[in-house]
């Protein structure tokens, strides 16, 4: 069975991470987006994602080989062993939307804990499209 991954940020394609992580493992992709705000840190260079009202736009992987989660949650920053303040970012399984508003599927998503997006100086963007 496919495993599946919203991304939003330095995993959409041509951003930074995407060849590294995703490019050839990919079996599917599809835009999509789910509810919440985000935030894109400039002294870092990739946004972070937290729940509120709003869409966050990104890209809906398929993977056969679901040891692709241990590689992001390296990447991300989460290890589900530790408390959730200690995780730069949390692992969870969200709905996702067609771009017309329509239940895609559910899939694994990475959302900040909020206190980091203060502390690393979050610039909320409206649209809930990262560019880097």
């Amino acid at each position: 069975m496919s495993l599946h991954i919203f991304v939003y940020g330095t995993l959409k394609p041509g951003a930074t991470n995407f060849d590294r992580y995703c490019g050839t493992k990919i079996i599917t992709s599809h835009r999509a987006y789910i509810g919440g705000k985000l935030y894109h840190f400039p002294s870092l260079g990739y946004p972070g994602a937290i729940h509120g009202f709003g869409q966050v736009h990104g890209f809906v992987f398929s993977f056969d080989d679901r040891s692709i989660l241990l590689e992001l949650d390296e990447l991300e920053d989460y290890d589900p062993q530790r408390q959730p303040a200690e995780n730069d970012y949390t692992r969870e399984l969200v709905t996702t939307y067609t771009l017309n508003g329509n239940f895609h599927r559910s899939t694994w998503a990475y959302f900040m804990n909020p206190q980091h997006v203060r502390q690393f100086g979050g610039v909320l963007l409206p649209d809930g499209w990262w560019v880097s």
